[in-house]
């Protein structure tokens, strides 16, 4: 690694970093850039531990010691900057000291993924990265193998969903689904069951789902305020809900995903 002192906010040298906050424009350079940004001592050592190679990394001075043998076998600069530099490059108060951006990996065939895999999780056009982030943080923990995110769903490597992860999302394969119609070719030719969370009035129990469920089956949960497209429950084998009491129709889409996965553990 190469120790380099951060001179001006505006370089190019630390351009993988401008504007972290911009979520629009962030959303779409990223993955044309070929890059995710990691954030914390934690999930950047998480990143390297599942293969991801960064180019480059941004921090304040003292979080370089937690991080230098981790960094040491990479060709790359470590720029050091002081908080209000930081601040000036990213467009937001870092206070986790510590940035690392990373070369993107090539996605999975979701068929590749899906014949490896027992029970998945496919998120719909989810649009807030908090809610990918846990969701895929609830599928680390809960067991189940894969997620698979529809093509307008959030990014799971945009730096807040990677954050709020906390890093899982480098443990848990994951690709993006071609759209509705294909996508349930896919699923299909590999024996997967599809149940649609949602409200509805043939929807059976999540407890009676749990008694008994497929062998292989793919959980569909939707975005936030309009739930599941007409396209997705009509490509569902069955639709599932979660009884609520005290007048509550439904959770967050995140709690939802965490109480679906706990049941069928």
């Amino acid at each position: 690694m190469r120790i380099e002192r951060v001179r001006d906010a505006a370089s190019d040298t630390v351009a993988d970093y401008a504007r972290l906050t911009d979520v629009a424009l962030r959303s779409i350079t990223e993955p044309e850039r070929g890059v995710f940004i990691a954030e914390s001592a934690k999930v950047i050592r998480r990143a390297i531990d599942a293969g991801h190679t960064p180019r480059s990394v941004l921090m304040e001075e003292k979080w370089l010691p937690g991080l230098r043998d981790a960094l040491e076998p990479f060709d790359i600069p470590v720029h050091l900057a002081e908080p209000a530099e930081l601040e000036a490059i990213t467009g937001y108060r870092v206070h986790r000291g510590a940035l690392a951006a990373f070369e993107r990996p090539a996605l999975p065939d979701p068929g590749t993924l899906l014949a490896a895999s027992r029970r998945v999780v496919i998120l719909e056009d989810i649009v807030d990265h908090t809610n990918v982030g846990a969701i895929i943080r609830s599928v680390a923990a809960l067991g189940a193998d894969a997620v698979l995110v529809t093509p307008r769903c959030a990014d799971p490597l945009y730096r807040r969903s990677v954050r709020v992860s906390m890093g899982t999302v480098f443990q848990v394969p994951w690709t993006r689904l071609p759209e509705w119609g294909e996508a349930r070719e896919v699923l299909t030719a590999h024996g997967f069951t599809v149940a649609a969370l949602a409200l509805a009035d043939e929807a059976v129990t999540l407890r009676r789902l749990a008694a008994d469920p497929p062998e292989r089956l793919a959980l569909v949960f939707g975005a936030e305020g309009d739930g599941l497209s007409r396209q997705a429950l009509a490509a569902a084998d069955t639709v599932v809900t979660i009884p609520m009491a005290h007048g509550v129709d439904s959770l967050n889409v995140a709690a939802a995903a965490a109480v679906a996965l706990y049941a069928l553990a």
